[in-house]
């Protein structure tokens, strides 16, 4: 049976101590084995701590030390049980202590890889701090964190005049980072209303000296590294500690009234523009043929001209060697240049010259014509052949020719089948 459960024997704690097992007193009330005032400090006790002693020390320890002793007896005993004097700094000092602890926790902190930290005491630049734990005083340092590594964009569209006084709608974008952390967040106030009035002042400034033809087509390379250099140097200008990483022309376009218009005026210049590389392409396949063959004519005409001299040096060579031979036998030479110089002109015709007397009989072998006919030709008659032959004669040659030949076949028909005919 439980020693709380109603009629039960045992009517007391279990963990109190032995001296309060007896019985009570007449009076009621429990006896005291060992006379001590304690309820549960007998010497038997085997229990949990009870919870208003265990405050009742700390109590008292705290107290001691803020100087304060025990009080005797638990209540104050004439002269000699007076309490011990509290030191009156004691308290404040704690507070300060822990105050200080808290203070020195709130100034760790982390700064991220990304990341940069602008150091300020009481408003005044110190330094920046890199990647890492860090500690800086609370309330007398102001760190300030900023991200060098992110790249922020940002983008405009906008309507300006161009140099020949035409409305253009131009859309551009800029992207960027945090070049140096300390003008960054000291120079100026806000960085990203900064950079977008210098955008928004370089490209006014660069559409404002372009035709609107060149922004709309081909210029827009053009338009955007120059937007690009000038707005950086307005930002080196201002210390904002900001670098440009690309500027981008989104868009350029006319304005909407007129927009047909100028797609025409594209389109227009666009086929212009193939008509040229189609101009240009021709010519290059055709200059460089007609280059070829003009050298090749050149060079024709040098080995023509060298043809031409070395034949010339060549023949007064011959001359002079001639004339050598000439001063010494004159006949002899006049003769052989006549036959060289007749055999030369003859040679290059297909007449006959036949030299005879009037009573020598004539002698004639047409090879010339035996040696030009065909096979089928050349089993053609004597007779078709000498005449084909005599057309060519002259014809007081052709008249002595028949009569030469008429004798002699009168005379002897052996003797005629023994003629020869020779001719060149």
């Amino acid at each position: 049976m439980a020693w709380n459960e109603p009629g039960g024997g045992n009517q007391h704690d279990p963990w109190s101590s032995g001296g309060r097992r007896g019985g009570s007193d007449g009076d009621g009330s429990r006896g005291n084995n060992n006379g001590n005032g304690g309820g549960n400090k007998g010497g038997n006790n085997q229990g949990p701590p009870d919870l208003d002693e265990a405050l009742k020390k700390f109590q008292d320890k705290l107290n001691s030390m803020l100087g304060g002793g025990k009080k005797g007896g638990g209540k104050k005993t004439g002269s000699g049980g007076s309490d011990k004097s509290r030191n009156p700094f004691a308290l404040p000092g704690l507070i300060i202590i822990v105050a200080l602890a808290i203070w020195a926790a709130m100034g760790f902190y982390l700064v991220d890889q990304s990341e940069r930290g602008v150091v300020l005491r009481f408003g005044e630049y110190q330094n920046v701090v890199n990647p890492g734990l860090q500690w800086n005083p609370p309330l007398i340092d102001d760190v300030r964190m900023v991200n060098v590594t992110r790249v922020r964009s940002l983008s405009q569209t906008q309507s300006m005049l161009t140099r020949d006084e035409n409305i253009v709608e131009v859309e551009i974008s800029a992207q960027y980072q945090v070049a140096n952390p300390r003008d960054f967040v000291l120079n100026v106030r806000d960085p990203a209303i900064s950079i977008e009035n210098a955008l928004d002042s370089a490209l006014r400034h660069v559409v404002g000296g372009t035709d609107m033809i060149d922004i709309l087509t081909s210029g827009r390379e053009i338009l955007g590294s120059s937007v690009a250099s000038r707005l950086q140097s307005y930002l080196d200008n201002y210390g904002a500690g900001i670098r440009l990483q690309t500027i981008n022309i989104e868009s350029t376009s006319a304005p909407a009234p007129v927009i047909d218009a100028f797609d025409d005026v594209i389109r227009a210049r666009e086929d212009r523009q193939r008509t040229i590389n189609q101009g240009i392409a021709y010519a290059n396949a055709i200059i460089p043929e007609a280059q070829g063959q003009a050298q090749r004519i050149v060079e024709q005409g040098q080995g023509y001209r060298e043809s031409v001299v070395a034949e010339a040096q060549g023949q007064a060579n011959r001359f002079n060697s001639l004339l050598t031979e000439y001063t010494n036998a004159p006949e002899i030479m006049r003769e052989r240049m006549y036959l060289d110089t007749m055999e030369e002109v003859f040679g290059k015709t297909p007449k006959v010259l036949l030299d005879v007397s009037e009573n020598a009989p004539l002698m004639y072998l047409p090879l010339d014509q035996l040696s030009g006919r065909s096979g089928s030709q050349g089993r053609a008659s004597t007779s078709g052949s000498a005449n084909s032959s005599d057309e060519q004669l002259d014809p007081n040659v052709l008249e002595r020719l028949r009569n030469t030949q008429g004798s002699s076949s009168s005379s002897s028909n052996t003797n005629s089948s023994s003629i020869r005919r020779e001719g060149r």
